[in-house]
C-alpha cells in the first residue's frame, strides 16, 4: 500500500457556519448565528489518493445532523452507503478535481428531525399524517413512515481571491422498503413491505418540498441542488442497499425537472440467484471457497459482497472470520490465500480481510488485471 506525504496548501476561507433565514420567527437565531460568522483557515491537502474521492477540508466539520444515522438506518451496511452512495452520485454534478467535501452544515439535527415526523406531528413533517383512532395494520396500509433520514453533504469550490465557497449541495432521502410496526405496545413486529413505485412516488414529493424549503434560505437562492432516493433494505440483510434514482435543481431553479435512474445493486456470494450477470463471479467465488475449505480442517465462513453498476461488476469485497492462530500460521494461510486469489479472479478489483477474535490478521487487495496483489499481515 502506498503512503502518501501530505502538502497542505492554505486558503483563506469565508465560511458560513450557520444559515440566514428569511423566516421572521427566526430573527433571534439569525443575530446568534451572524456573531459566529468569520473568515476561517481551512486546509486543501495537495494530494488526492484518487480520483473517485474528494479532496477534505481541514479541520474536519461535523454534520450539524450527524448524530441521528445511528438512530434512524436500519442496518451498519445501509449507514455506510447512505453516505458514500450519495457521494458517488454527487460525482455527476460535483467533479473531484474542482470541488471540495464538507459535511452537511446547513440542517441542524433540530430541523431533520422534525421534517422527518409525520405531518400530524409537526408542521414540517414530511411523513404521512395519522389519526389516533387508526389501528396499527391502518397505519402500515395507509401510512407507513416513507422517510428515516436525511442526508446533507456540502461541495465547495475555491475562488480567484484564495477562498472557499458553497458550489452545491447533495440530499440523500434514506427510504424505507420495509415498514415495521407492532400490534401491542411490546409485542412481536410485523412487516408491510412497501413498493418501489410508491417510494419512488413518495421521495420524488419529498425531494420537492425539500428543494423548496432550501431555497428559502438566501444562501441557498443560487447553489445547484442534488437528491438521491435510497432504498433501504431489511434489518436482517447483511448488505446494503443502493440509490436507484437522483434529480438535480440548477442553480436559481426550485424543482427537479429530470430524473435518472441508477442501477447499483450488491450482491451477497454465493448466491442462489441464477442471472448471468452474477453467474461467472459466482463459480469462482465458489471455487475460491473451496479452496479455502481445502486449508482447514474445521469449517471456515467465507463471506462476499459484490459491487454492480450497470450489470457490470465493479469490485468484490471477501470476509474470512478465522479462529486465533500463530503467526506463522497467518502468514502461509495468507500466502495461500493470495495463490488462489490469483488463480480464480483476474480482471476485477478484489479484496480479501481475514479476521479473528483479536481484530485484522491480513489485508489482500487485488486491483483488476493487476498480477501482483498488494498484502499485508498485521503484527
Amino acid at each position: 500500500m502506498k503512503s502518501f506525504r501530505l502538502i497542505p496548501a492554505i486558503v483563506a476561507a469565508a465560511m458560513l457556519v450557520g444559515c440566514v433565514p428569511s423566516n421572521k420567527e427566526e430573527t433571534e437565531l439569525t443575530q446568534e448565528t451572524q456573531q459566529k460568522e468569520k473568515a476561517e483557515t481551512t486546509i486543501i491537502p495537495s494530494i488526492q489518493i484518487d480520483e473517485s474521492y474528494y479532496k477534505t477540508l481541514i479541520p474536519y466539520k461535523e454534520s450539524a445532523s450527524r448524530g441521528l444515522v445511528v438512530s434512524n438506518i436500519y442496518t451498519k451496511y445501509d449507514m455506510k452507503e447512505v453516505e458514500t452512495g450519495l457521494m458517488r452520485l454527487s460525482q455527476n454534478e460535483f467533479d473531484t478535481e474542482n470541488y471540495y467535501f464538507q459535511e452537511g452544515q446547513y440542517l441542524a439535527e433540530s430541523t431533520v428531525s422534525s421534517w422527518l415526523a409525520r405531518s400530524s406531528q409537526t408542521e414540517d413533517g414530511l411523513n404521512p399524517p395519522t389519526t389516533d383512532t387508526m389501528t396499527p395494520e391502518e397505519r402500515a396500509l395507509k401510512a407507513p413512515v416513507y422517510l428515516s433520514h436525511i442526508v446533507e453533504q456540502n461541495y465547495l469550490t475555491k475562488t480567484k481571491d484564495n477562498k472557499v465557497k458553497l458550489g452545491g449541495i447533495s440530499i440523500g432521502l434514506a427510504l424505507n422498503s420495509i415498514y415495521y410496526y407492532q400490534k401491542e405496545q411490546y409485542g412481536e413486529y410485523y412487516e408491510k413491505p412497501i413498493s418501489e413505485s410508491t417510494l419512488v412516488e413518495q421521495g420524488k414529493k419529498m425531494a420537492a418540498e425539500i428543494v423548496s424549503r432550501l431555497r428559502t434560505r438566501d444562501e441557498l437562492k443560487d447553489i445547484p441542488i442534488v437528491v438521491g432516493l435510497f432504498k433501504q433494505q431489511a434489518r436482517n440483510q447483511i448488505i446494503p442497499g443502493t440509490y436507484f434514482s437522483y434529480g438535480v435543481a440548477k442553480a436559481g431553479q426550485n424543482n427537479i425537472a429530470d430524473w435518472e435512474g441508477i442501477d447499483e445493486n450488491y450482491v451477497l456470494f454465493p448466491t442462489d440467484d441464477s442471472q448471468d450477470v452474477y453467474r461467472d463471479i459466482n463459480n469462482n467465488f465458489k471455487n475460491f471457497k473451496q479452496d479455502v475449505d481445502k486449508y482447514f480442517s474445521n469449517y471456515t465462513s467465507v463471506i462476499g459482497t459484490g459491487f454492480y453498476r450497470n450489470k457490470q461488476i465493479q469490485n468484490l469485497s471477501i470476509e474470512i472470520p478465522i479462529q486465533f492462530f500463530g503467526k506463522a500460521e497467518i502468514i502461509g494461510f495468507t500466502q495461500y490465500l493470495t495463490g488462489i486469489l490469483i488463480n480464480q479472479f483476474d480482471n476485477i478489483h478484489v479484496e480479501v480481510s481475514v479476521t479473528s477474535v483479536n481484530g485484522p490478521e491480513a489485508l489482500i487487495i487485488k486491483k483488476a488485471n493487476d498480477k501482483d496483489p498488494f498484502v499485508h499481515v498485521y503484527d
